[in-house]
């Protein structure tokens, strides 16, 4: 039987000590640019993987099977490109083209803001532009672009696609309620 060494038994010790108080850390509520979101409390706080992610959350399904990622953006004032830019960078992604795709957008005003809502659903190209993707089918994308004199926020959701549709309510409510102030 092999022994651990002492640093992986203090790591373990560490983690075990205060995993729970890092998690507790995961804040509820998070601001990307001018708004102020409230997480839903089943999804996950993750640390960001790239400089250009403002904030991510993860999905995971009821039986822990089917996970997903909700991405923020936001670049500042005049950057990110316009609203229907990244619309078509969206739906771009995936493998079909878009008259194939069950794909809709809809502008949706609350509280004087508006909001852009891209639904696409099909054979996911995940990956960094440019570079290798990875095909992902039946996978879903929700995506909403808040509207801002600071800069638009862009929210990224992909997921299996039956997950996203169980999360669409609540990512709803997510970005209506940073329209509203926080609410």
């Amino acid at each position: 039987m092999r022994v651990p060494s002492l640093s992986t038994t203090v790591s373990l010790l560490l983690l075990l000590a205060f995993g729970p108080a890092l998690a507790a850390e995961a804040p509820t509520t998070f601001k990307v640019g001018e708004f102020t979101f409230t997480r839903p409390a089943d999804w996950p706080w993750q640390e960001n993987i790239s400089m250009m992610r403002k904030a991510q959350l993860k999905l995971v399904s009821a039986d822990a099977k089917q996970t997903g990622e909700v991405v923020f953006f936001h670049f500042g004032e005049g950057n990110g490109g316009g609203t229907q830019a990244n619309i078509d960078r969206w739906i771009g992604q995936f493998a079909e083209p878009k008259e194939k795709l069950q794909s809709k957008v809809e502008e949706v005003t609350v509280d004087k803001r508006k909001v852009h809502y891209v639904q696409a659903q099909g054979t996911y190209q995940s990956g960094m532009p440019g570079g290798p993707k990875s095909p992902q089918p039946n996978t879903m994308l929700l995506g909403a672009i808040l509207e801002s004199d600071q800069g638009s926020v862009f929210i990224k959701l992909t997921a299996p696609a039956e997950l996203a549709k169980s999360a669409q309510p609540a990512f709803r409510k997510m970005v209506e309620g940073a329209l509203r102030g926080g609410k």
